[in-house]
């Protein structure tokens, strides 16, 4: 087998000529340019601010933006490589229509031949099949104005109930649970609250790769004397310096947060003020845990009894404290379940509504939260409202200026669209930002069911692997090619600007589909000619709902760096921090408790399958690759998957890192190389999952959903490892340059 290169010239040889290059000289590296534009990142849900340096149109730098609040000039390597997507080879320029005689499988055609080919196929199989036989799916890495656009434009223009979104695979359970239990879906804090917080317990969150500034506020906690607790099945670098590591069986969160649960009532540890006064069920849901002792717990997780008992006398006997959990509790058939029981330990401690107080999730992709408040849910109307709610749909129905029976009802999400497609019961599909066929599991069902498709129009920026099955490609835009608003994990909603066009005849995203819905004859409900008219009607139809934006206004936005929700009124300050007072998001004012019995996950290890399997990021990608995999210093950070294993699962197969291993579960396998390390537990596996066809980890994974929520079970699946032929050399550049200064302090 090849070796994996340890030179550029290797790397070019490897990946091909056109993987981005940063100049010389770092950010500051003298560059020419006509100006500098404030704006944010197009990654992860911290949205940080980044200056964006621009010459002839085209991003050409950056520099960082010290007065941004929440970064304060802080990046991560993606934000500091992130200007280097946009003058790629591979961008996409003019419409592509399928043609298996042409180069790549695709040719080059007019707008009108693209748009007016959607049209009609839109119109034919709706008319052979119904409405709802055409779905579209979108992705949560545009603006709430695309956003919001996208919810509008599948209820009225392709009047269909089957739209849901990516963020379906990341935050649903945690939304879920929000609702269920605080009556509102958002962070419960600003994170300038961690700092304040006595004890930081992370579940299932690898912050130093996933959420990198995220660890600022920890330190700064850690400064003033807090302790942290981290819980995950891999000692993730943040969990190197933890007080308290709980290193638990993957599929177990709820054991263990239901075991300290149980500590905490058998110790007294509870605000018993806070629970008579602004909470429900907290004796059906300790009785629940009755017998959950620390042992009980200890078998079931394998984290030893009396670390659970020590993380719960932390987080039980601290003043204040913050819970901060991610994907790692929430890819799971029962992810509702697992915040649920996190929301317990916050609840009954009385961590909610004060200083250094609270239970978030962070958000994961760039408009994480935003996204999944403006309407573009399988079950959502915007502002976070209920479309299978009479009082709702009339609202919006009133906002839209369409009789309330024009509003489709409550559609499927986004497995169970790509499930009906399999089974021939949605004929077409349209998608913007999302690319299933490497984010969704069982990557061999997802080609499957995209292939069965009668027409497939995709809207991107590359031609991604998913785009790749497509009839029609329409060329769309980069974040910094148009305006408009994100709202961060904080709940902050903050301002992109514009930093260049388009090249060639790509086009805005929402120019795209105005176009489409004036070819459907539905121009009447899209009458928009700016990103701006767009959030000025977005902002009305949130009005009332719990994530409220009317008060806010474009400029305000702006001048004050971001506007915290709900902001019901002009003038009104924002909300940094929810439930001040005890005062929840329920009718009566009162959060619930929710009892969590422990289920074990879908699939468990066997004799055949025996090692579990957990997937997630690593630093220098992000989601499905598509844009950092096109980025030459990311890839060269990480050029492909490596399969973590612990020393004494290594020693069992005669394998050392760089050995080539084969992973199968029941739905498929993958041969990757071999990465050797103690921060992971014995009887685990760990692969990331930013990469398609062979390299893709979610060949391995399982389509069972949660019953809630509907996300799939990403972070549990059962394997068998084996050592294959082959090994390559592996260069860590982060290891490297730490060896490297030890060599020259010595």
């Amino acid at each position: 087998m090849a070796r994996i290169p340890v030179t550029d010239e290797q790397l070019i040889e490897r990946y091909g000529p056109h993987l981005n290059q940063a100049p010389p000289g770092g950010w500051n590296a003298g560059l020419d340019f006509d100006k500098v534009v404030n704006t944010h990142c197009c990654f992860c849900g911290q949205q940080c601010g980044i200056r964006l340096k621009v010459k002839d149109n085209e991003v050409v730098g950056f520099e960082p933006w010290y007065d941004f609040p929440f970064n304060e000039g802080k990046l991560c390597p993606k934000g500091v490589k992130r200007y280097l997507q946009g003058s790629h080879p591979d961008r996409l320029l003019e419409p592509l229509e399928r043609d298996p005689s042409a180069p790549g499988g695709f040719r080059t055609v007019t707008w009108d031949h693209a748009l007016s080919r959607v049209v009609a196929e839109i119109q034919r199989i709706q008319a052979a099949y119904g409405n709802d036989a055409f779905a579209m799916l979108s992705g949560v890495s545009i603006t709430n104005e695309k956003s919001y656009l996208v919810g509008k434009f599948a209820r009225l223009a392709l009047q269909t109930a089957n739209l849901d979104y990516n963020g379906r695979l990341c935050m649903v359970s945690a939304g879920a649970a929000n609702k269920k239990a605080l009556g509102m879906d958002r962070a419960s804090n600003s994170w300038s609250d961690i700092p304040l917080a006595d004890v930081v317990f992370v579940a299932g969150a690898n912050v130093a790769e996933c959420a990198p500034i995220t660890t600022s506020y920890i330190w700064r906690a850690r400064d003033r004397g807090a302790k942290l607790i981290v819980a995950d099945p891999r000692v993730t670098p943040l969990a190197r310096t933890a007080d308290v590591f709980l290193g638990l069986r993957p599929g177990t969160d709820s054991a263990l947060m239901g075991t300290i649960l149980h500590v905490l009532i058998a110790n007294d540890w509870l605000d018993h003020d806070f629970i008579n006064a602004h909470t429900l069920g907290f004796e059906e849901a300790a009785a629940e845990v009755r017998d959950y002792t620390p042992e009980w717990g200890s078998k079931v997780t394998g984290v030893p009894a009396d670390r659970i008992v020590e993380a719960a006398r932390l987080w039980g006997t601290s003043a204040t404290g913050m819970l901060l959990h991610a994907r790692g509790i929430e890819h799971h058939t029962k992810g509702v379940e697992n915040v649920l029981s996190c929301i317990n330990l916050g609840l009954a401690t009385g961590k909610y509504g004060k200083p250094g107080c609270g239970v978030s999730t962070i958000t994961g992709q760039g408009n994480g939260q935003g996204g999944r408040e403006q309407g573009h849910k399988c079950d959502q109307l915007p502002g976070n409202r209920d479309i299978t709610n009479p009082e709702h749909r009339a609202y919006v129905a009133q906002v839209w200026g369409c009789d309330e029976s024009e509003i489709p009802g409550k559609g499927i999400t986004a497995e169970e669209i790509v499930e009906a497609i399999h089974a021939g019961e949605i004929k077409g599909l349209l998608s913007i930002c999302f690319n299933p066929l490497v984010s969704l599991p069982d990557t061999k069902f997802t080609a499957e069911a995209l292939d069965k498709l009668e027409f497939y129009a995709n809207i991107d920026f590359f031609l991604s692997e998913t785009a790749q099955h497509a009839d029609i490609v329409l060329p769309g835009s980069l974040q910094e090619e148009d305006e408009g608003t994100t709202t961060s994990a904080e709940g902050r909603t903050i301002k992109i600007n514009a930093a260049i066009d388009p090249p060639g005849n790509a086009r805005r995203d929402w120019e795209i589909l105005l176009d489409i819905a004036r070819g459907l004859g539905r121009e009447k409900y899209f009458g928009f000619s700016s990103t701006r008219e767009i959030f000025e009607e977005m902002k009305v139809a949130s009005h009332g709902g719990t994530a409220d934006y009317f008060g806010m206004t474009w400029d305000r936005i702006e001048d004050e760096m971001g506007i915290f929700w709900p902001c019901p009124e002009e003038g009104h300050p924002g909300t940094p921090r929810l439930y001040e007072g005890g005062v929840f998001a329920h009718p009566d004012g009162k959060a619930r408790f929710h009892p969590v019995a422990y289920r074990p996950p879908a699939e468990v290890v066997d004799d055949e399958y025996p090692v579990w399997l957990t997937t997630g990021r690593v630093i220098s990608q992000y989601l499905s690759g598509t844009q950092t995999r096109r980025i030459g210093p990311l890839v060269e950070q990480y050029p492909e998957p490596l399969c973590e294993m612990h020393p004494r699962m290594a020693e069992s197969l005669g394998v050392v890192t760089g050995d080539i291993v084969r992973v199968t579960s029941r739905r498929g396998e993958m041969t990757l190389p071999a990465r050797v390390v103690e921060s992971i537990r014995p009887d685990t596996v760990f692969i990331p999952y930013h990469w398609p066809g062979r390299q893709a980890a979610n060949q391995l994974t399982n389509r069972a959903l949660d019953p809630v929520s509907k996300i799939p079970e990403y972070k549990v699946s059962a394997v068998r490892v084996v050592k294959a032929e082959g090994h390559v050399e592996i260069r860590d550049k982060r290891v490297t340059a730490l060896e490297e200064r030890r060599r020259g302090d010595g």
